[in-house]
């Protein structure tokens, strides 16, 4: 996949930055004037899958803030907004427990203005209440999801999502890896379709760092698998300078090289490609970092009796849950010339707090790293939990909203969400 550059301006600003994604740049909605949107239709995909209770209370409306500056541009300038999204995995068509009627009272706190909402994202009542929409005002559209259609990028429920719509915003960067009538088929209806400032501000960090980054550049790629990250680490390998790996993936990296690892998770299967994988850094000139000490365990349990050994003295019958602290101490040399940093997976099983000292350490270190001028990239999925729980996610440069789609766009692959959006 050929790329774009990064483009200098990753500042708050969102006016006239593009995002960078394949060979060409794409437009941004900072690039409508209000000119272009007043008056006009615009069909916006958000991710608002937020979690809930079981009293359907949002119980984390990241999500959901993230897609306030987006939507207050469209409003401030006059648009009428259709918002849609998905929520859950609903299996037959609709489901009380995954409409988006509990974002409803969020939006219209975060917008400072009244949302209306449809039980419905197609249909008579859709094409009413958008009749009765007024410049500056948004409707929530129910979610996409409840017509199987929208998975199977049907075109036919494209069309009918796009039909009282003039221009497509894609907001959503968590499925932009994801062909779907609301994500890729609207864009075949709709012109102009871009992207919105928080899919800009992912593709201008992700892509943007690893096609073009300051360097030294480093990757800490953690979890508890190779196989899920064999394709960030192989790309990777292609573009850093270091590359760190914890979690427990390490212990199919020391098997690999003939260590005993007791009884840590390890992919038999994948014995070979760990070989591989070491050997293409060191032909490459690429620092490859393991750990050098662990925490072990007795059981996987938050109440396991435990101790740090070398790698090489791991007993059997024990497993490896955390890197050790000699090991963190080798991560923070690595790190401290670093100019871009990737992190993605944690570095042990920091939901048990014996074994959380290795992911905070990482994470801490980050944190003082930015202020520094290091750019710091936290690249979706349990790396992002770690920093919000330690709370540190306001000291990272970019927290990644997407899991799968970050992993995609790291490997470099082309997303076909973004891929159907305008060029700039």
């Amino acid at each position: 996949m050929e790329r774009g550059v990064l483009l200098a301006r990753v500042g708050p600003s969102p006016k006239g930055r593009r995002a960078v994604i394949t060979e060409a740049a794409k437009k941004s909605v900072g690039d409508l004037s209000k000119a272009d949107l007043d008056g006009k239709v615009v069909l916006v995909r958000a991710d608002l899958n937020v979690p809930l209770d079981k009293e359907q209370n949002i119980t984390d409306d990241t999500r959901i803030r993230a897609a306030i500056p987006t939507l207050k541009y469209l409003l401030d300038n006059g648009a009428r907004v259709l918002l849609t999204s998905h929520l859950g995995r609903p299996k037959e068509g609709p489901e009380d427990k995954f409409r988006l009627t509990p974002v409803v009272p969020r939006l219209s706190e975060l917008l400072g203005t009244a949302v209306k909402k449809t039980d419905d994202s197609v249909g008579p009542e859709v094409d009413s209440a958008v009749a009765e929409l007024k410049n500056g005002e948004l409707l929530v559209l129910e979610n996409v999801r409840f017509y199987k259609e929208e998975t199977k990028n049907d075109p036919g429920y494209a069309e009918k999502l796009a039909k009282n719509a003039d221009i497509y915003v894609n907001d959503a960067f968590g499925t932009a890896h994801r062909a779907h009538a609301s994500t890729e088929g609207v864009t075949k209806f709709l012109r102009p379709s871009v992207a919105g400032f928080l899919l800009q501000k992912e593709l201008d960090y992700l892509d943007g760092a690893v096609s073009n980054p300051k360097r030294p550049f480093v990757a800490i790629v953690g979890g508890s698998k190779v196989s899920s990250k064999i394709g960030v680490i192989e790309s990777l390998i292609s573009k850093v300078d270091k590359i760190i790996l914890g979690g427990g993936m390490i212990f199919t990296f020391y098997k690999a090289r003939g260590l005993a690892v007791g009884s840590s998770l390890v992919e038999e299967d994948k014995l070979e490609l760990a070989k591989e994988l070491e050997a293409m850094a060191k032909s490459k000139g690429v620092e490859f970092i393991l750990p050098t000490d662990v925490i072990i365990a007795d059981k996987f349990a938050p109440d396991a009796n435990t101790k740090t050994v070398s790698i090489n003295d791991i007993p059997d019958g024990w497993m490896g849950l955390d890197i050790g602290p000699d090991s963190l101490k080798t991560f923070q040399g690595a790190l401290a010339d670093a100019k871009t940093v990737i992190w993605n997976g944690p570095m042990g099983v920091f939901e048990f707090d014996a074994f959380a000292k290795g992911t905070y350490g990482v994470a801490e270190t980050l944190a003082e790293l930015t202020p520094k001028g290091t750019i710091t990239i936290i690249g979706g999925g349990d790396s992002v939990a770690a920093v919000e729980k330690a709370g540190l996610a306001e000291k990272m440069s970019h927290i990644s909203t997407g899991g799968g789609a970050s992993l995609e766009l790291l490997e470099g692959k082309v997303l076909p969400g973004v891929a159907a959006l305008d060029e700039a």
